[in-house]
């Protein structure tokens, strides 16, 4: 015996016995809905939980990623802000307390440059330009004194707004820097610009500084999308970006742009300037935790289900191992009812069996008495013709009694079906003539009709008595002052052949109709009924293939017809017997 042999459970292979009643369940079916319908119940919400939980908490993760970008981009906006906001107050300042002759005057520039780089840092020269554009004043390390500014947008912009802080450009110096400048009055009434370059290189330490998980990268363009400080990942300065800059960026914004990897984009305008910052981090760097969770997450959901299926499969074979025996000892307990049901009915037929027995019997005694007293007293031997008849008559009522008791053992065989061609007509008579002297009893009346025409059934003899006999059994019960019994044998298509009886008793309520057949339900429990012998009668019908209908009125009587498919030939169609 394999190992596969030792695990299948004793319901796989069915019943191996349980007479009539073996095939009520597919245990095989029975398993497999039981494990689909377990395993359904109890795997759908947790992988419904799991998508949920996957779902929510990638989102999570996604909106965490989009929150410190948002902080990120947010924070080191308001520093450049600060950054070049405080040179430009510095600039203010210096304009607002000396006018453009003292800041010209020798060595005075210097000295304020001086000063600023060690207060702030990142200045690289000053000038003063007057109101015709001509830089009057210049300190740094190159040589712009007396250049013309006039045609220059940052100085007609400074000119016209009171500050101008630039987008990164080469200018004169063919370098990148940016420009910081502001108008001042003098007390004549005349307008200068105090201008002064600043480093990129201090905004570029700052970028640099950040603490950007993520692959992260953080840099500077213009409007029009060109670099404005070095990138990690997208370019140098004056480079065109590959990443779309989002037109009036007034305030934070943050946004995920497709890419092979996946973007996470902020953006902030910085005030005053051209200028916009961009913190740009790889989405596949930043999930890289989660998709290591993720892996830990679908390891546990598979260790789960397996656990799950297990269980499920010992529970649902576990359970159906029990309906399996508990069917069988049903099964079995079922049909030693219907054998004791047929017990009982040949212990109800004695009385009728006992008559049609002590006619042969008497005529035996007779007939055995004549021979002995002819044989005692007769002084001549008896002709052998007399005592030939004696005995022939002997021999004829012991025949007849023989018939009798094999027509009542028929009734007390436990036997498999046996199929033959069986008449319902001689079935019906067979069954009443054991209950002639009852229904005499009883006042009943009996009549039989039959169609001339209907065929032969391939069925079982015994089978049909007994359920001919429970249904009459059924009626004499429904009639207690008397009545009238019809049995009658019919084919109500081409197809079935159909025995019906039919009685003027009581009736069935009609609460009750579609209960009769259950097992130990009984409409006269208070007269001894069992609620068996229909439940019987209907598991018979149905073990030889036919069907049980009942048809009843409270107070005039009922009918139940019980109706059998004719045999088939070869070419399938309905095949007459007889």
């Amino acid at each position: 015996m394999g190992i596969m042999d030792r695990l299948r459970p004793e319901f796989w292979n069915g019943a191996a016995d349980g007479g009539p009643y073996r095939s009520l369940f597919n245990y095989r079916r029975v398993w497999r809905l039981s494990v689909l319908l377990l395993a359904a119940v109890s795997l759908t919400p947790l992988c419904i939980m799991t998508v949920i939980d996957f779902n929510v908490t990638k989102q999570a993760v996604t909106q965490e990623n989009l929150h410190r970008t948002t902080i990120t981009t947010s924070n080191t906006r308001r520093t450049l802000s600060y950054f070049l906001d405080e040179r430009l107050a510095a600039l203010n300042f210096a304009a607002r307390e000396e006018s453009s002759r003292q800041l010209a005057a020798k060595g005075r520039l210097g000295t304020l440059l001086a000063d600023l780089k060690a207060a702030f840092g990142g200045f690289m020269d000053l000038g003063v330009i007057d109101a015709s554009g001509r830089q009057i004043a210049y300190d740094g390390p190159y040589d712009l004194l007396g250049i013309d500014y006039s045609s220059q947008e940052w100085f007609k912009k400074t000119m016209a707004s009171g500050s101008y802080i630039s987008d990164v450009f080469l200018g004169f110096r063919n370098v990148p820097h940016m420009i910081i400048a502001v108008r001042g009055e003098n007390p004549d009434g005349g307008a200068f610009v105090l201008r002064a370059s600043v480093d990129t290189q201090r905004i570029n330490d700052i970028l640099a500084g950040l603490d950007l998980s993520g692959g992260g990268d953080a840099f500077l363009v213009n409007r029009d999308g060109i670099l404005q400080t070095v990138s990690r990942s997208h370019g140098s300065v004056f480079e065109h970006l590959n990443i779309p800059v989002p037109e009036g960026a007034d305030r934070t914004e943050v946004r995920e742009i497709p890419d092979d990897d996946g973007l996470i984009v902020g953006y902030a305008s910085i005030e005053r300037t051209p200028l916009v910052l961009m913190v740009v981090k790889r989405q596949a760097e930043l999930m890289r935790p989660w998709y290591a969770m993720r892996v830990n997450l679908l390891g546990f959901l598979g260790a789960s289900i397996l656990v799950i299926l297990v269980v499920i499969l010992g529970v649902a074979t576990y359970m159906v191992e029990k309906i399996f025996h508990a069917d069988q000892t049903r099964a079995k307990t079922m049909h030693q009812m219907e054998h004791t049901n047929r017990m009982a009915s040949i212990g109800r037929l004695a009385a009728g069996v006992a008559h049609e027995i002590n006619n042969p019997l008497a005529i035996i005694n007779e007939k055995a008495g004549l021979m002995q007293d002819l044989i005692r007293f007769s002084k001549e031997p008896p002709s052998p013709d007399r005592l030939s008849g004696l005995v022939d008559s002997i021999l004829a009522s012991v025949e007849r009694a023989g018939t009798i008791t094999k027509r009542l053992l028929s009734f007390a065989r436990h036997l498999e079906v046996h199929v033959e061609a069986v008449n319902l007509r001689n079935i019906a008579e067979e069954v009443l003539s054991f209950l002639t002297k009852e229904a005499e009893y009883r006042r009943i009346g009996v009549e039989v009709a039959a169609d001339p025409a209907v065929p032969d059934i391939e069925s079982d003899r015994g089978k049909l008595q007994q359920i001919l006999l429970n249904l009459i059994n059924n009626a004499f019960q429904a009639m207690d002052d008397g009545g009238s019994l019809r049995v009658r044998v019919f084919s109500p298509d081409a197809q079935h052949v159909a025995v019906s009886v039919a009685d003027n008793g009581c009736g069935i309520p009609a609460a009750d109709v579609k209960r009769i057949f259950e097992p130990f339900f009984s409409t006269k429990k208070k007269k001894g009924g069992t609620g068996l012998g229909l439940s019987i009668t209907y598991g018979l019908v149905q073990e030889l293939g036919g069907t049980l209908g009942v048809e009843s009125e409270l107070g005039h009587g009922s009918t139940f017809t019980v109706t059998f498919p004719l045999a088939k030939g070869d070419d399938g169609a309905p095949v007459a017997r007889g």
